[in-house]
């Protein structure tokens, strides 16, 4: 059987593009999934496509990105299929279509993937390097804060967190109201020995 697996990094993104790839190369079901592929656990979606595979089938991934995160969980992931008998296409690799039924379609997945961490690594590098010279210069100031002292919500925030005997508003009340996070009123609120 032809599955598909389709996957954006988050939900504000649409995934119909590689669901019309997927069904034009004629894949009978897809998997699809909206988060970050950082973490295999948190991917249901992709686990329940690994559970459902069996010897003779086919993934279909419209890039290799969509389907790894890194050339290691790529390998990994690779190393799996293989044991169990499947093969894994990329629609589109450099823009021509890879099978790794095949000697050399497996062989360009490992370097491709390679590459791709090599240049991810290299923009990190880069970034930092940035980052480093603009501090020197003095002109990097980091990510602005959120919240600070002048921020009216978090002021009160604080305010109805300390009279919650009084108010009898909940944690989460109180957060919905203001907009802050129950993460940041926490800290703040230890941070300036309000009673929680």
């Amino acid at each position: 059987m032809i599955y598909g697996y389709a996957r954006v990094s988050s939900t504000t993104q649409s995934l119909d593009t590689q669901v019309a790839q997927l069904t034009a190369y004629g894949c009978e079901k897809i998997f699809q999934e909206k988060l970050s592929g950082r973490s295999l656990k948190h991917r249901t979606q992709f686990s329940a496509l690994l559970d459902r595979l069996t010897m003779g089938d086919t993934v279909v991934v419209t890039k290799l990105d969509r389907f790894a995160h890194s050339t290691q969980d790529a390998l990994n992931t690779m190393a799996t299929l293989t044991e169990r008998g499947v093969s894994l296409v990329v629609l589109n690799m450099g823009g021509d279509v890879v099978d790794t039924s095949t000697a050399i379609g497996k062989l360009l997945i490992t370097v491709l993937a390679g590459i791709a961490e090599f240049e991810a690594d290299l923009i990190k590098e880069r970034q930092l390097e940035g980052i480093a010279a603009a501090k020197a210069r003095g002109v990097y100031k980091g990510r602005p804060r959120t919240y600070t002292a002048h921020h009216k919500g978090l002021a009160h925030a604080l305010e109805l967190l300390a009279a919650r005997d009084r108010n009898h508003l909940t944690v989460n009340d109180i957060c919905a109201m203001t907009q802050v996070s129950r993460a940041t009123l926490y800290r703040l609120a230890r941070q300036i020995g309000h009673p929680e």
